[in-house]
């Protein structure tokens, strides 16, 4: 067993796994399980520094913790099963988190309001307020119909890499919240999807 946690070591952090050296705050850690619920799922690997190096917990706290951070500051709760392993004389927990099934997610940030994060690359992100549109639609089902406009930014789309929602609103002169709603309708029949970074959006094709 301690192979698998050694070679998830060796692989790094990335979109499905981080290294927590500590939990510090049950308001960081939530944001941390908040986001891979909201994406693909991932591991959580506490006692870990972001070097790989392994630097040991005291397992009875952290699993406290994580369940602080999962009931009371997240909402919906979110689902978690925890390994305890021992390395190089050492306790560290595996935490594993899948992907939730009643999308999104919030965690309580210090500042009392809760927040959806998604997880991009090594980092938990803030997720645009289309992002978070999308998340709820999906549970509402019904038909999407693509008109001239919907079917104008597939085709623009064809034509160029990506697209922005503020270029989507200069090129079919719409306002925001129109063209929010049309991305999300877009993106709930897969015909495009969303990529976000730290402080930009854009859209491809799916």
């Amino acid at each position: 067993m301690n192979q698998k946690i050694l070679k998830l070591i060796e692989q790094g952090e990335g979109i499905s796994l981080d290294f927590k050296q500590v939990i510090q705050s049950p308001y960081k850690i939530a944001k941390s399980m908040v986001s891979f619920a909201n994406t693909h799922g991932g591991i959580l690997l506490i006692g870990v520094k972001d070097n790989g190096n392994i630097s040991g917990i005291n397992p009875e706290e952290e699993f406290h913790m994580l369940e602080l951070a999962a009931n009371f500051f997240s909402k919906p709760e979110v689902k978690f099963t925890v390994e305890p392993h021992m390395l190089n004389g050492k306790q560290i927990l595996l935490v594993d988190i899948p992907k939730g099934e009643n999308l999104p997610y919030y965690a309580k940030g210090e500042d009392e309001k809760w927040w959806v994060y998604v997880r991009v690359n090594d980092n938990c992100i803030l997720a645009s307020k289309t992002t978070v549109d999308f998340m709820h639609s999906q549970k509402k089902g019904g038909k999407v119909t693509l008109g001239k406009i919907e079917q104008g930014i597939l085709n623009y789309l064809k034509e160029h890499p990506k697209v922005t929602q503020a270029e989507i609103c200069q090129i079919f002169n719409l306002g925001n919240r129109r063209a929010a709603r049309i991305l999300v309708s877009l993106m709930k029949v897969q015909a495009i999807r969303s990529h976000t970074l730290e402080k930009y959006e854009f859209y491809t094709l799916y």
